[in-house]
């Protein structure tokens, strides 16, 4: 990623999407661990780095919401006091000019009276108020990047609205990177520049978001899109579900993951794992079925028979 580049994570839950948001800052619960590969930030291999040295990463260059602002903020400290700590924990910094940048911080996610909310407790915020908090604290330490794990989940459609319009209005004024991890694909064409999509612990498509959108060369990637109701400007009269359920990563299927769901295999698919290759719309997609970019959506067949296209 460039700096201030914004890449969507998407995919179904278990996609692995949130795994690998860990992963890069080095938060995966044990047993789990980082079997091979490279995480490069700023010139180096943050899987090879020390704790000690992590943790200067973590929370200072990299910074980490998460989805629910409950169970990040400490119900029984003040929003003041969990800032000046966090900002202490990173910098040696007297708690006068810790106080001095978190009120600036709760001021750039449009906090109302921010020398007030510092002595309130999380309880007495709303939702989106306490989400816009957690914004302000991952911000604190001025993130060269920031990792949101579906920022909105727990929030109602206006307040998430506000909180993506949030996020990219920081990520354009200071310059910062952004991975949003999400399920939901509409979010992502109206917030990154680019998208990577997740199936069972593997990137199966990736490149420019709105080229994607408007042009998918995954079946998988098809399926999501066929899914929502109007993405992309497309207006449907039903909307198509994919079959089956994301596969357990204890008894993952052989060759590609998604082929016992996609209504395209052929015998390859069921033995050999397809490789990222270049896709028409100029990024990359993983997918035996060379025509599979060219043909329509998953059920786009049908829908155009009902309208009386020719399908």
């Amino acid at each position: 990623m460039e700096p201030g580049d914004r890449l969507g994570l998407v995919g179904e839950s278990g996609a692995g999407k949130s795994v690998t948001g860990f992963s890069i800052i080095n938060l995966i619960s044990k047993p789990g661990f980082i079997k091979k590969g490279q995480v490069l930030f700023e010139g180096r291999d943050l899987t090879k780095l020390s704790d000690s040295a992590m943790r200067d990463i973590r929370g200072n260059r990299i910074s980490m919401i998460f989805q629910d602002p409950m169970m990040t903020l400490n119900p029984v400290l003040t929003i003041g006091t969990q800032m000046v700590e966090t900002l202490q924990a990173h910098r040696n910094i007297s708690r006068k000019d810790a106080e001095a940048i978190a009120l600036e911080k709760l001021r750039q996610v449009y906090i109302p009276s921010p020398e007030k909310r510092l002595d309130q407790y999380p309880h007495e915020f709303s939702g989106g108020m306490r989400q816009r908090i957690v914004i302000a604290i991952a911000l604190l330490s001025d993130p060269a990047l920031i990792i949101a794990d579906e920022p909105t989940t727990a929030l109602d459609v206006t307040i998430q609205a506000e909180i993506m319009e949030l996020l990219l209005d920081l990520c354009e004024r200071f310059h910062m990177g952004l991975i949003l991890i999400t399920h939901d694909l509409a979010v992502v064409s109206q917030v990154t520049k680019r998208i990577a999509v997740m199936y069972a612990g593997s990137i199966v498509e990736t490149g420019d978001t709105e080229r994607i959108v408007n042009a998918p060369a995954h079946p998988y990637t098809k399926g999501l899109l066929a899914a929502l109701p109007g993405v992309g400007g497309t207006r449907r009269s039903r909307l198509v579900q994919i079959p089956g359920l994301m596969p357990s990563i204890k008894n993952m299927p052989s060759g590609c993951t998604f082929h016992p769901r996609c209504g395209e295999c052929t015998e390859v698919c069921g033995s050999a794992v397809p490789l990222l290759a270049p896709a028409p719309h100029g990024g990359f997609f993983a997918c035996h079925l060379e025509h599979s970019c060219r043909d329509p959506r998953p059920g786009e067949r049908e829908l155009m028979r009902e309208r009386g296209e020719p399908a």
